[in-house]
């Protein structure tokens, strides 16, 4: 099964923000309006090949509705099925 690409788009901007003591991040206010990150936002860390991203639940959701979209997994599976069965009775 293909792996699913996590970056689709442009950049809006880099952050460097450090690590507390405790694990806290401080996120840039600029970074949270845009975002629409409010006090009790739940946010979501998503470890790909490339690194961790953070994402709000709303935001993933959008990403994995978009990956989704337009596309027909039964079937996508079935082709593969058929196309392994040929291959086995080829051989």
């Amino acid at each position: 099964m293909a792996k699913v690409r996590w970056y689709r788009g442009g950049v809006g901007g880099t952050y460097s923000v450090t690590m507390g003591n405790r694990g806290w991040l401080v996120v840039p206010v600029e970074l949270r309006e845009r975002a629409g990150m409010r006090e009790g936002t739940v946010l979501v860390l998503l470890e790909t090949d490339s690194g961790v991203v953070l994402l709000t639940r709303e935001q993933l959701k959008h990403l994995v509705r978009k990956d989704l979209a337009g596309g027909d997994l039964v079937e996508q599976l079935l082709a593969e099925r058929r196309a392994n069965a040929l291959a086995e009775d080829v051989a």
